[in-house]
């Protein structure tokens, strides 16, 4: 891959485009003079210029161009810009974040128009709503894409306990920092523990929460690379919660088959209507007390995408450390069914 080029003589404009680039996980090539830029200005698939440089440019006759940015330190070169055709005009620091993503999009290429968030969350505390993210994300990845699962529910105990890969290494919250505001999905797949090629930022036990900021950027990624992101949320509205339902395409609420739950349920449910979301609900059943999923979905308010029967086997697997897969089971069945509603 060709990188971006730079030709920049202001030494503290140098420092803080390398800076930038380092947040953004991009390499970016620094040509000494004119003369070896020309050999790349039609080839780099961008071009990074001082006010110097845009000078010498012009100088020198260079053909105008698309993918030029133009970086100073507080006093902008307009006229020399526009007269080369740059696509930008950046002072830094103050415009560090439009670089790093300027950057991060070189790097990564276009942004895919595949990539999906999908946020489940629990109508009542142990309602199953973290298993069923589990799954989903393993039938996303078993379907040949590539999933991301998301811990957002800081009390939930950590997801990768669900999984049974507590002690695998990698990153968890907050050992995630998105300088600028972004962050490469490149540098997520390099930090983050896989398993089964399904990469999993789980709550540390022990840290901080998931700031939203962080949650916001993380999601972003993952939809720029065409992932399907799966978002575990908490019950309890957060603002890390937030960010990521601003950013989710499906909101799945799963329910048990109870009238507790479900009363637990509606509560839920109008905070979440309140935001607009696009949810549908997932019973999980048998009902002790022959309640139907068609009468609690009335009840809640929320669309029934299906209702789900009992994964055999499911508390002891979990409990010895170990995540079941039956692809005919009512885990994977359901999974399925929510994994086909993001479908555009």
């Amino acid at each position: 891959m060709t990188h971006p080029i730079a030709l920049l003589t202001d030494q503290d404009l140098l420092d803080e485009v390398l800076r930038m680039a380092a947040a953004a996980d991009c390499s970016v090539s620094c040509a000494p003079d004119v003369t070896s830029l020309r050999s790349q200005w039609h080839s780099a698939p961008l071009v990074l210029l001082d006010p110097s440089a845009v000078s010498a440019c012009l100088d020198a006759n260079f053909p105008r161009r698309s993918g030029v940015l133009v970086v100073h330190g507080g006093d902008p070169p307009w006229a020399p810009a526009v007269a080369l055709g740059a696509d930008g005009v950046l002072e830094l620091p103050l415009d560090g974040r439009l670089l790093v993503s300027a950057l991060t999009d070189v790097d990564e290429g276009p942004p895919s128009d595949r990539g999906r968030v999908v946020s489940f969350v629990g109508g009542r505390g142990g309602s199953g709503a973290s298993i069923l993210a589990i799954a989903a994300g393993r039938e996303a990845v078993a379907a040949g894409g590539e999933a991301m699962l998301v811990d957002c529910d800081p009390l939930g105990g950590g997801i990768d306990l669900a999984l049974g890969t507590e002690s695998d290494e990698g990153a968890r919250w907050p050992g995630v920092h998105c300088s600028g505001g972004r962050v490469p999905m490149s540098a997520l797949r390099a930090a983050l523990p896989v398993t089964g090629s399904l990469s999993v930022l789980a709550c540390d036990r022990t840290g901080p929460d998931p700031e939203p900021a962080a949650v916001a950027a993380v999601l972003d990624a993952g939809r720029r690379s065409g992932c399907t992101v799966v978002c575990d949320l908490p019950r309890h509205p957060t603002a890390a919660a937030s960010a990521a339902l601003d950013r989710t395409d499906l909101t799945v609420l799963v329910v048990p088959a109870e009238v507790r739950a479900t009363a637990a349920a509606s509560r839920v449910a109008t905070r979440l209507l309140t935001q607009g979301r696009n949810i549908r609900l997932v019973v999980r059943g048998p009902s002790p007390g022959n309640l139907q999923a068609a009468e609690m979905a009335d009840v809640i308010g929320v669309p029934l995408l299906t209702q789900m029967r009992p994964e055999p086997g499911l508390a002891e697997s979990l409990e010895r450390g170990s995540f079941p897969r039956n692809p005919k089971g009512p885990l994977a069945t359901a999974a399925r069914l929510v994994l086909k509603q993001l479908r555009p």
